[in-house]
């Protein structure tokens, strides 16, 4: 059973704006870095030259995940969210290794820097700008579970550190005449960007490699121990799969043995509806239906069971490491 609650196109209409103001952006930094010369406004150009290249492979990435499922792709595409953002991650980094590199040069040679009113007017604009488009990227990102917009926003407002950054040298520089503090300050954000690229691969690669989530486990399980029917026995061996802004998830439901395949199967339907009105995400389920044994008495809480083998002997609390095991739960 799959539910789709995702907006594509509202998601590749917003990656279009972004991509749209990264060129704008970038534009502006490289009148800047012309009017001052200095190597800080440089490097951060050249980090906006990955903001623009990592917005059109964002486009990009939504547009296959909002491809339908395929023969090659039966559980559809989404996953190409998480290597673009790994992909983005890295280029990040690589910005930050750019500017601590300019940093270090400019330490080294030295420059004097020319018309830095202008370009303080011009980088803080940029900066302003980055950061509303990276906090409305990622807001809109947790909205609608998509890991492109969230990293893409992350990349804007980390931008935006580094442009203040700049901002905040070359201010004082303007004032102070001391040229080596814009190289230092340049320095400072590009170990922060590095930071901020890394963490972006570590979130990517363990949606690539299926890492459990344990807040989304944990928001699962609360949603089925708060709203357990006495039908439903036992619930085990629950994985799930994020495929971009998708679920997958799997688990097996027991049921009493005596139900009609029709009962059963109304059951496990409830069980599917009360988790896709909870979850604000598209999901998709495959649930295993386990008819319930003689162990089963010992946690079944259906009073009156016209074919109990054994006494009831405890209500067994769901929660994500025993729903996860492998086994169907005892009284033991």
């Amino acid at each position: 059973m799959n539910v789709q609650k995702n907006n594509n196109k509202d998601k590749l209409a917003f990656q279009k704006l972004i991509a749209a103001f990264g060129v704008i952006l970038f534009i502006g930094k490289i009148i800047a870095w012309k009017l001052t010369s200095s190597d800080a406004v440089f490097s951060d150009a050249m980090e906006s030259i990955v903001n623009v290249i990592s917005a059109f492979m964002g486009l990009y990435s939504l547009y296959l995940a909002a491809k339908p499922k395929d023969e090659d792709h039966p559980y559809g595409h989404g996953k190409v969210e998480f290597v673009t953002s790994g992909i983005e991650g890295a280029l990040i980094a690589i910005a930050g290794i750019m500017i601590i590199y300019e940093g270090i040069n400019s330490l080294i040679v030295g420059k004097v820097l020319q018309k830095l009113d202008w370009g303080i007017a011009i980088i803080a604009a940029t900066a302003v700008i980055n950061y509303l488009l990276g906090y409305i990227s990622i807001k809109k990102g947790k909205h609608e579970n998509s890991h492109v917009l969230i990293s893409s926003g992350k990349h804007l407002q980390s931008d935006t550190i580094t442009t203040l950054g700049v901002v905040i040298s070359l201010v004082v520089v303007y004032f102070t005449k001391i040229y080596w503090l814009d190289s230092v300050v340049a320095l400072l954000f590009g170990f922060y960007i590095i930071y901020i690229g890394y963490k972006i691969i570590r979130k990517s690669l363990s949606g690539i490699m299926d890492e459990q989530d344990p807040d989304l486990l944990n928001q699962i399980i609360k949603v089925l121990e708060e709203n357990r029917r006495t039908e439903w026995i036992d619930v085990h061996n629950m994985k799930i799969q994020q495929f971009g802004a998708n679920l997958h998830i799997d688990a097996h439901i027991t049921l009493p043995w005596y139900y009609s395949l029709r009962d059963a199967h109304n059951e496990m339907e409830k069980m599917i509806i009360l988790l896709a009105k909870n979850t604000k995400r598209s999901v998709e389920f495959n649930f295993h239906m386990d008819d319930c044994k003689s162990i089963s008495c010992t946690i079944c809480q259906i009073a009156n069971c016209p074919v109990r083998e054994r006494d009831f002997v405890k209500r067994v609390i769901w929660t994500p490491e025993n729903v996860t095991c492998l086994d169907k739960h005892t009284a033991d």
